[in-house]
């Protein structure tokens, strides 16, 4: 997707001009409102940026032998509703009305299990390094499009619904300058 076209979240829960990219990892939500976008980042292998890795990870195609790091993650069964690249190209692997796999053990203001009520955001990106000026605008474009389609009352980083298995979207991650721009 352009770093300029427009973002809208249609009907079915995909965002428009984005490239989608099916996750086998998901399923129904339950009944209720999507009203949390959760932030986490992600690189694979760990800190290294561009490939294809995360894509096959979300798609259960990731080969355990290509990296040393694979084989301690082969099988798992794991996606999130976007991915921000660092160039801030947006891809969407699972339709924001289904439940994709992102958060695991997890509680948001006293409810569990927000894979149910959320929406995750992968950022290619680590605990040690900057993101990108891109991906804070596609970043901050793709939160205003959610909030737009569904009744996001919280935001909050994979660390905050997790605390003591997470870490991301890490200390690199600048969330004033996010919650800025998604106030314009």
């Amino acid at each position: 997707m352009s770093i300029d076209a427009p973002m809208r979240v249609d009907d079915e829960g995909l965002l428009s001009g984005c490239e989608y990219v099916l996750s086998p990892n998901c399923d129904e939500r339950p009944t209720g409102a999507i009203d949390l976008l959760v932030i986490h980042n992600i690189s694979l292998p760990p800190d290294e940026f561009g490939g294809d890795g995360v894509q096959r990870l979300f798609t259960n195609t990731l080969d355990a032998a290509a990296h040393p790091y694979y084989a301690t993650i082969a099988g798992l069964e794991v996606s999130a509703h976007f991915f921000v690249r660092r160039d801030g190209q947006v891809i969407q692997f699972v339709p924001c009305l289904k439940r994709a796999w992102h958060a695991g053990e997890s509680c948001w203001q006293g409810t569990s299990r927000c894979n149910d009520f959320s929406i995750g955001i992968e950022l290619e990106g680590s605990d040690f390094v900057p993101f990108s000026d891109a991906q804070y605008t596609a970043l901050g474009r793709l939160t205003k499009a959610l909030r737009a389609a569904y009744p996001i009352r919280g935001i909050a980083g994979h660390s905050d619904i997790s605390p003591q298995r997470k870490t991301d979207p890490g200390p690199c991650f600048d969330w004033c300058r996010y919650l800025t721009d998604c106030a314009k």
